[in-house]
């Protein structure tokens, strides 16, 4: 048995490791020629404006007296730019929006499991390729620009990530800071001549990283009085830089400036998904080598903020976010970012018609270079009869299409040329994902194909050694025959002849050969699956059909509830009718009723929606009190029952009841002190995460009586899932916590196997027993739906008050108990725990159900395990490697991990 686990975990292990190897490959490529524009750029220096959050109906918008939040800004779209909107991609986040900008692609898929602050492999990007670049604002962006860039050019100044608190009293300081540092840069610069001669050397870049108006928005909400403030904060920051560069540089007019924002915002104050809110952002351009405003007449775009915006007669020019990239590239004269696969937007270029068509073609080379290299790099490890290339772009139609491009560049049709390089420029980027893509289909089918053996190999065992359904027990186990072991070498060695012929990674060797010895395993148990077949020949077919159906019904709804949540609540009132269906209810009418009542309470849920709401403390204060109530229940409960509780176990009871009071109290007391802007109070973090500590140890202080110590579990954790909650998801625990009892009770009520006594209550079982292995019955088919009834509460655990695939889920505001001052990874790991809550009562209350009915652990772990495999391999091949976190992450759970 040990031998079956070690290899259950090997392959998990590899079939996890094998989605990110398949799907979320870094797409970027090395060896590439840089690339520029072969003419006087316009400007000498482009200053980069990046309002963190800024959503762009909040730049543009009016408010109800007509007045603009940002009056410089739109001051610059009438007089001085152009104007637009950028179009972020998802995930909407800080660091891949600020690579997109800066570098000119989007989110490096390879980065889901490598954190946020870096990107996991090195890039180009503008500051790289620049002469110099300066740059200030938050210590979580500046720094993975200056690591990638080659010298020492990239200079970066950031304040203490301490001042990125969301309960502080004034979030624009950020920005006041930023804004006061460039200004006494610009004064040393004049008594500093190392410093002087570098601020006035061309091709130089100056990035503000204004983090201010982000913070705000997730502490107060982008509707928010100080979201808005501290947008005409930026507006104000912005307009006096602007003129700090005018007198330092003389108004040379050889300064462009850029003001954009890397992502938008809900109006709940979260991001990384793909609302509108989230993805358009305002881009607002002006100076050296930009266009002025162009009066229009009318307009066609399929939203109608134009209008809204009281800018319906200046012309809006929108742009995917990475072609801003090189957009500022083609300012100020500097080779495009290596890796960007954005296109030139020439429509906000000042310039003459052969400066935009030579920018615009070597744009398309930039891009086209990038395609040869990936083509050659596949090519060179496959066998060339293997080898299929993209047939939209040959050698002869890339030649045929830069030869065209010279040819009307030489007769001067500039238009004809950027519309060439255009289509140049997608077919490249198609061919980029073509064969980035390449391997998937066979990869997948090879892992693929090893975790259904794996599975079989699974149910097979479970039928063998836990189960009456087959007779090999009773048969003389036969050797397998030699010629299926040679068969099996053969293949392997076929395998690793083919996978050595093409240079293949050392990992393509691991999905290729484990499924070789696995499906050996499968077919050494021939006896076991001759049984099976006998059995299920002697099986009335109808019922076979019917418990077949009902269990991919079953299947179906776990993966769809992982993607439409009201899927659990049809699940759960299926499960309130169950009892009614199959079996003498009347025999027990009060726990029927109880779990018909809690199921459909608990349905409830799911419905209620995950992001968005507002906080409502008064729902965190009746959970609270509820939480009360029930330890008085519970008292009353061993009292009735003449449990004497000993002094330790009062004083257990005691302390967790204290507990509550303290987190009610600290919810209610930073809540008001956040309202305040006094920040988090030091009392009251000292009491959070002091709660949470003793949350994890004071349950095991407690009886092991078996409703005794589920009890205490459950007093423990709420204390700490109230410190975590915001609104209505603080009763959630409660209600599932309930349904768990009742589900204890209902299996021994639905237990009908002979010589087993379905009298003991749960208050003399003890957790800590040790049940006799002879005591033990073999599973039957009831026990397939006790362990389905795990996993569908498990699914309802994670998904019932949020979405465990996506942070974004779940409200900033939650561990504002805890901390306040940004920090990702404590604040992911809080908001995980949270989740975990629920999961770790589901996970008690089966411990429960197994030692009550008398199960076989290993057997339930092992139809779990078939169950969570089947779903693991529906979320495979539905894996995206773009999107939201959630789009993502709603395909990584992996299910086998249960």
């Amino acid at each position: 048995m040990l031998l079956f686990f070690a290899l259950g975990l090997l392959v998990h292990f590899v079939f996890f490791a094998s989605i990110f190897d398949i799907y979320f490959t870094s797409p970027l490529v090395h060896g590439m020629t840089p690339q520029f524009t072969p003419l006087p750029p316009p400007a000498k220096r482009l200053v980069l404006f990046v309002a963190d959050g800024l959503r762009a109906d909040a730049l543009y918008g009016l408010d109800e007296d007509g007045n603009s939040s940002a009056p410089f800004i739109r001051n610059v779209i009438m007089h001085e730019g152009s104007w637009g909107v950028s179009h972020t991609r998802v995930p909407t986040e800080s660091r891949p929006g600020h690579v997109a900008l800066i570098a000119g692609f989007y989110e490096d898929v390879s980065a889901v499991a490598k954190g946020w602050k870096e990107n996991p492999v090195e890039f180009d990007s503008l500051f790289n390729e620049s002469k110099y670049t300066w740059s200030w604002g938050s210590p979580d962006i500046l720094p993975m620009f200056a690591k990638g860039a080659s010298g020492d050019h990239v200079y970066t100044y950031s304040y203490d990530a301490q001042r990125e608190d969301f309960g502080a009293q004034d979030a624009t300081k950020l920005d006041t800071w930023v804004f006061d540092k460039v200004k006494d840069f610009f004064d040393a610069a004049r008594n500093n001549q190392s410093l002087f001669s570098k601020v006035n050397e061309e091709k130089i870049v100056f990035f503000l990283h204004l983090l201010g108006i982000d913070t705000n928005g997730h502490a107060h909400r982008p509707s928010s009085r100080e979201y808005k403030d501290n947008i005409k904060k930026v507006d104000d920051g912005v307009k006096e830089i602007v003129s700090v560069f005018k007198h330092f540089y003389g108004d040379d007019g050889k300064t462009a400036f850029i003001f954009t924002s890397d992502h938008g915002m809900t109006d709940w104050g979260s991001h990384g998904a793909g609302h509108p809110s989230e993805t358009l952002t305002p881009l607002v351009t002006w100076g050296a080598g930009i266009k002025f405003p162009e009066k229009v007449s009318a307009q066609q775009f399929d939203d109608k903020f134009l209008k809204e915006w009281k800018l319906e007669n200046w012309k809006r020019r929108d742009v995917d976010q990475a072609d801003i990239a090189p957009l500022m590239a083609s300012l100020i004269g500097v080779p495009f970012p290596l890796n960007s696969v954005g296109t030139l937007p020439v429509d906000y270029l000042n310039n003459t018609g052969l400066f935009k068509a030579e920018s615009m073609l070597t744009n398309a080379v930039q891009i086209l270079e990038q395609f040869k290299v990936k083509m050659t790099q596949k090519k060179e490890v496959t066998l060339p009869f293997l080898f299929t290339p993209f047939k939209l772009l040959s050698d002869s139609q890339q030649l045929d299409i830069l030869r065209k491009a010279r040819s009307y560049i030489k007769q001067e049709k500039f238009d004809e040329v950027v519309s060439l390089c255009e289509e140049l420029i997608d077919l490249a980027l198609k061919g980029l994902s073509y064969y980035h893509t390449y391997d998937r289909f066979f990869l997948g089918i090879s892992v693929a194909s090893g975790f259904v053996g794996w599975t079989s190999y699974a149910s097979l065992l479970i039928l063998k050694s836990h189960s009456n359904f087959t007779r090999s027990s009773r048969k003389e186990v036969k050797k397998p025959h030699y010629l299926l072991l040679c068969s099996f070498v053969a293949i392997g060695v076929l395998v690793v002849c083919f996978l050595l012929i093409q240079v293949c990674p050392w990992t393509y060797y691991v999905y290729c050969l484990l499924p070789v010895p696995i499906w050996y395993a499968v077919l050494r148990e021939y006896q076991v699956i001759q049984d099976l077949v006998a059995s299920l020949l002697t099986f009335p077919p109808s019922h076979f059909v019917a418990h077949l159906l009902v269990f991919i019904l079953g299947i179906e709804v776990l993966v769809l509830s992982f993607f439409y949540r009201y899927m659990l609540t049809a699940g759960l009132i299926v499960f309130a009718g169950w009892p009614f269906l199959t079996q003498p209810w009347t025999q027990a009418k009060i726990t029927y009723l109880s779990w018909a009542l809690f199921s459909l309470l608990l349905a409830v849920f799911p419905l209620m929606p995950v992001v968005g709401r507002k906080p409502d403390l008064s729902l965190v204060m009746g959970a609270g009190l509820l939480v009360l109530l029930l330890a008085l229940a519970i008292v009353t409960v061993l009292t009735k029952r003449k449990i004497t509780l000993v002094k330790e176990e009062l004083l257990v009871l005691l302390l967790q009841v204290l507990s509550t009071v303290l987190s009610m109290y600290v919810v209610y007391s930073t809540h008001h002190s956040l309202l305040e802007k006094e920040g988090l109070p030091l009392m009251n973090q000292i009491v959070s995460w002091t709660t949470l500590a003793s949350s994890l140890v004071v349950p095991l202080l407690s009886s092991t009586i078996l409703f005794q110590r589920l009890s205490s579990i459950l007093l423990s954790l709420m204390s700490t899932y109230l410190l975590l909650s915001t609104g209505y998801e603080a009763l959630f625990p409660l209600v599932l916590s309930c349904l768990m009892f009742v589900w204890i009770h209902m299996e021994q009520e639905t237990l009908h196997q002979p010589g087993v006594s379905c009298k003991q209550k749960l208050t003399s079982i003890q957790f800590t027993c040790n049940t006799d292995i002879a005591q033990l019955r073999l599973l039957d088919l009831d026990d397939v739906r006790r362990a389905f009834f795990l996993v569908f509460f498990l699914v309802t655990a994670f998904f019932g008050t949020g979405n465990i695939a996506s942070i974004n889920s779940f409200d900033l505001a939650s561990v504002y108990c805890f901390l306040t001052v940004f920090s990702p990874f404590m604040m992911g790991a809080l908001m995980m725990w949270k989740i975990l809550i629920p999961f770790v009562l589901v996970m008690c209350a089966f411990e429960a159900v197994q030692i009550t009915t008398q199960l076989s652990s290993k057997g339930l772990f092992l139809i779990v395990l078939v169950i969570s495999d089947i779903m693991a391999l529906h979320f495979f091949f539905l894996v995206k490697d773009s999107g939201s976190w959630l789009d993502i992450g709603t395909r990584l759970v992996p299910p086998g991990c249960y």
